[in-house]
């Protein structure tokens, strides 16, 4: 069995339920879906979706600091949007927050998101 090691940091929105911001098993770290919360407050603050987006990098890239790496040690994400139409918008943010080469990448619509947000991102990270 390989050791796990949680991942908590208060630079982000602390978990809503039974999970852990992040596990680092060997030198891969798996990163829970982050939300727009800010990790201050815990409430979401705008409607606005690209707002929205960027407060998801900014949660992600607390995660990954916290477990020793940065946004480019990721190596997979998975995007969850409530409107694909939003695509474009995510693509404009998420390249403020990682350059080439970029992780590999899901994006798919859905119908709900925790608290009503429009987006939601969750990666894995090796370091």
């Amino acid at each position: 069995m390989t050791d796990k090691k949680i991942i908590s940091t208060d630079k982000a929105p602390a978990a809503i339920g039974p999970y852990s911001q992040a596990v680092t098993a060997g030198n891969t770290t798996y990163i829970s879906g982050q939300i727009p919360l800010n990790p201050v407050t815990m409430k979401v603050e705008t409607q606005d979706f690209a707002e929205q987006a960027d407060q998801v990098f900014r949660n992600l890239k607390a995660v990954t600091e916290a477990a020793g790496g940065s946004p480019k040690d990721i190596v997979k994400l998975n995007i969850y949007l409530t409107d694909l139409s939003n695509f474009a918008l995510v693509n404009e943010v998420m390249v403020r927050y990682f350059d080439e080469p970029f992780p590999a990448r899901a994006a798919v619509e859905i119908s709900k998101l925790p608290l009503d947000v429009q987006v939601e991102v969750e990666g894995v990270m090796v370091v």
